[in-house]
């Protein structure tokens, strides 16, 4: 069983920035390529950014060059740097672990991101 936590979610006014961190731990044989969602209120669930066990990532287009995944292999934990935040970034932010060879996905509870105008 692996356990995904995510943290550092808050309130910021637009244009400003936050980190959110996720810590994956349990049972972790592989190193799982990791990523981060987001649901606003009313909307399904979107991709935000991928990060896979190399480092290579990937984005929403609609965030590329405000938002920048990195992790850190050694501690399991992935971060999400949001730079020049909107209003319309609000909404709750999840971690996602997933372990490919074994079609295995893991979810953390969210963090609540709200963004003021």
């Amino acid at each position: 069983q692996v356990q995904v936590v995510e943290s550092g979610g808050g309130s910021v006014q637009a244009g400003g920035s936050l980190r959110l961190s996720c810590a994956a731990s349990g049972t972790i044989f592989t190193i799982p390529a990791m990523a981060w969602f987001r649901q606003a209120p009313g909307k399904q669930r979107e991709l935000v950014a991928t990060i896979t066990s190399r480092g290579s990532t990937n984005y929403a287009d609609s965030l590329k060059g405000r938002f920048t995944i990195s992790r850190d292999n050694a501690k399991n934990m992935v971060y999400l740097q949001m730079n020049s935040l909107k209003p319309e970034d609000t909404a709750v932010y999840y971690c996602n672990v997933h372990f490919a060879q074994y079609g295995l996905d893991y979810w953390g509870q969210g963090t609540q991101v709200t963004v003021s105008s």
